[in-house]
């Protein structure tokens, strides 16, 4: 079984829009949160959150199972879901 994928994006982040088109492209499942597009009170939940795994809080931060990928770096992601 593949490893979860889970991305913490903005929605108007260009680099995080180039990540879901990728896992799109590969057909590789994932779930994701538009981190602006929450509530006030969701937000500050989230960004601790990512914090844990990327603690400059930049986007997209993307976590594969026990990996985390910041920034859209293909060749990473590609390595790391075996592409």
């Amino acid at each position: 079984m593949a490893s979860p994928v889970k991305l913490y994006t903005l929605s108007t982040c260009n680099h995080c829009k180039a990540v879901k088109q990728f896992l799109n492209d590969h057909n590789v499942e994932y779930e994701y949160q538009d981190v602006d597009l929450l509530t006030s009170e969701e937000r500050t939940a989230i960004i601790e959150e990512i914090k844990q795994f990327n603690p400059y809080c930049t986007f997209p931060t993307i976590i594969i199972g026990n990996k985390v990928i910041v920034g859209f770096r293909e060749q990473a992601l590609r390595e790391t879901l075996g592409l």
